[in-house]
């Protein structure tokens, strides 16, 4: 097992997520050594960390007289190029092998002919497939097969139930080891109570079914103040990491929902296992399916770079103040925040793709390319054009206010669309609306905003650009 500055170095990374990696590898090789194994360990530390992975691995095959190399498929199409590089160029026979922990093969969408991919009907024929939350005529339980339109009501009062599950680690030293290897980091390393074995992630799991699964539905969209998690399972580190097998998850899911049909609403289990199921599974295929051209699409042609304010939470934009100091401070946002606050502000604002792609991939705790990429370049910025999205998720700051309490106690008026202390979302929303009518007039979901900003009168339209230019002009400052 390898600590590498490779894997360390390609965006900087969130300082939780390298104390994630290495103490989850730490702790699995002594379980490994506790089972009989003898395990060959490369701390990041270590002078060799530094070396190409090419020559580690030629090393150890000559070190140990290695007979035969055997791989893991990884989870990134750079590593996979990497590795089929390097078999290629050995003296030994090798072979690749499945993890066994993704429920789709990874080139289920090969032969689709369809420009885009909607991720509905994948969910519904993985469903099928492998008989989940399906009746004996297979048929889906409760006659619908999505419940998303029960999981948008409007915020009220929050039930209260227990916190999530935490974890106490020992990180004094993998925090030393992290500075002295001196990698860069972001983010802080407090605040660190993630699940980092597979006993911790069941544990996590249970936790969550048992507490939180039953508000899950209802309240999965919505951002409240001083509640970062909500009712999130916070497992998705887990899962990415193969302490969680996704299946198991979801049978355990399933479970509840037949133990307890009361307790668990439909609405929630089924909005819970297509978060994994269908959305999961399905951008591991378009990641697979797509790569590596998929790293340089750029439909709007967008160029700017992210506000500084990216990298400390500093503006007076409660939203943002509050999505990315959570990050900084957790390695963690919700599926909402990322989407519709943190993306929402940089698609609205011309940030080129690539300095997204980069922020989101090193701050947060579960970000692994393969289901970065395609959520942040595809769903989140557009920038594929609609290979996965069927509209931009863009938004004013009504959509915002509908979804949280951040409004309430921000600099910023919600209501104003322009003049002195106006929400940025508001002005920014149509800028972006008027400057891409010509790529946005055949998206038929987006006909009702076209529609409206040309109804528009003229003067209004003037001070609505003439306050976005401002805004704009001084993003760093807002």
């Amino acid at each position: 097992m390898l600590e590498m500055h490779q894997e360390s170095e390609y965006v900087i990374h969130h300082i939780q997520k390298l104390m994630a990696f290495f103490l989850s590898m730490r702790l699995f090789k002594l379980e490994l050594e506790t089972s009989g194994h003898h395990v060959y360990y490369q701390y990041i530390t270590d002078a060799l960390a530094k070396m190409p992975l090419e020559k580690r691995i030629n090393d150890l095959i000559k070190k140990y007289n290695v007979q035969r190399f055997a791989y893991l498929e990884p989870d990134e199409y750079r590593l996979d190029q990497q590795l089929k590089a390097i078999c290629g160029q050995l003296p030994i026979s090798s072979s690749c092998y499945s993890t066994e922990h993704f429920i789709a093969d990874r080139y289920t969408l090969k032969n689709k002919t369809s420009k885009s991919f909607v991720m509905e009907p994948f969910y519904r024929s993985m469903r099928v497939k492998h008989n989940v939350l399906m009746t004996a005529a297979g048929k889906p339980i409760g006659g619908t097969w999505n419940y998303d339109a029960e999981n948008r009501k409007p915020l009220k009062t929050i039930p209260s139930t227990e916190p999530p599950i935490t974890f106490k680690h020992d990180t004094k030293n993998v925090i030393s080891d992290i500075k002295k290897a001196g990698l860069k980091f972001i983010g802080t390393p407090n605040n660190f109570h993630w699940p980092l074995s597979r006993k911790d992630a069941l544990q996590a799991l249970h936790h969550f079914i048992t507490y939180r699964l039953p508000h899950f539905g209802t309240y999965q969209d919505h951002m409240i103040l001083d509640d970062p998690f909500v009712f999130h399972a916070l497992i998705s580190f887990s899962l990415n990491v193969k302490h969680l097998n996704p299946i198991e998850v979801i049978r355990t899911a399933e479970r509840a929902l037949k133990s307890n049909p009361e307790l668990y609403p439909l609405a929630a289990v089924e909005g819970f296992i297509r978060q994994i199921l269908g959305w999961r599974e399905y951008v591991r295929c378009i990641y697979w399916l797509q790569m590596p051209n998929y790293l340089k699409l750029n439909f709007f042609n967008h160029h700017a770079k992210l506000p500084q304010w990216y990298w400390t939470g500093s503006t007076k934009m409660k939203c943002m103040s509050e999505s990315i100091t959570q990050s900084l401070n957790l390695a963690y946002a919700h599926h909402i925040q990322r989407l519709m606050i943190t993306g929402n502000f940089a698609l609205l604002t011309g940030t080129h793709p690539d300095e997204v792609d980069n922020w989101y991939l090193g701050i947060y705790i579960d970000a692994i390319q393969w289901v970065e990429l395609p959520n942040t370049r595809g769903m989140s910025q557009y920038a594929d054009g609609g290979i996965m999205a069927t509209k931009p998720y863009v938004s004013s700051g009504q959509y915002i206010n509908g979804m949280s309490n951040y409004c309430k106690s921000c600099y910023y008026s919600v209501k104003q669309k322009t003049g002195e202390g106006a929400c940025p979302f508001n002005s920014l929303y149509w800028n972006f609306i008027d400057r891409h009518q010509g790529l946005l007039k055949s998206n038929m979901r987006m006909q009702i905003p076209l529609a409206n900003w040309n109804k528009t009168n003229i003067q209004t339209k003037i001070e609505v650009l003439e306050q976005a230019a401002t805004y704009l002009k001084n993003i760093d400052s807002l």
